[in-house]
């Protein structure tokens, strides 16, 4: 049965701290809902209310996109290991960039990965738990790194000009905020 909390207290942010993979899904009035895997041990709880992640380069920008369009956005955690347990968090949340000013402070959250290209700020509104137990049991076994190695390998000035090629509209061509507005 699904119990709702107000906030993420230390029992929440424990099992957080625990999960190799969580899920991101954020749809904007019109066009495809986006749901995303992240890994890399990119997600921090900063306080009952509020949590980061770190977004890397990659082949789309739609999380971004979708925010600037209806603020809004679900994560989710499941447990493939241990007790099972799904937990989501809903709330709003802000894109951060590396020229806003706020970039540097919350980039102190995570360690150094090239390829950063956001922080998602999420205002956590309310704290879903349930039962989990159609969740399959899998054993980690690592991160890839693929993504890391091809950032690495393209450098800030090739990954930001991906930025203007690729990331710049989502595929219901929507702003993604990247570089500025589109227009």
């Amino acid at each position: 049965m699904a119990v709702f909390y107000d906030a993420i207290d230390e029992k929440i942010s424990a099992f957080i701290e625990k999960q190799k993979i969580f899920f991101v899904a954020t749809a904007a009035s019109d066009g495809r809902v986006n749901l995303s895997p992240k890994g890399y041990q990119s997600f921090r709880v900063l306080g009952p209310n509020r949590v980061v992640w770190l977004n890397l380069s990659g082949s789309g920008n739609e999380t971004a996109a979708h925010l600037l369009a209806v603020n809004r956005m679900t994560l989710m955690f499941c447990s493939f290991e241990g007790p099972p347990n799904i937990l989501r968090l809903y709330g709003t949340a802000t894109a951060v960039h590396p020229r806003d000013e706020s970039w540097s402070e919350l980039l102190t959250n995570f360690n150094e990965v090239v390829g950063a290209r956001q922080v998602f700020d999420m205002k956590v509104e309310s704290v879903q738990t349930s039962c989990g137990y159609g969740v399959p049991l899998f054993s980690y076994e690592s991160d890839r790194d693929t993504l890391l190695k091809s950032a690495e390998k393209k450098g800030p000035v090739r990954l930001q000009e991906g930025w203007v090629t690729k990331n710049r509209i989502s595929i219901d061509g929507l702003d993604t905020g990247i570089v500025g507005s589109a227009e």
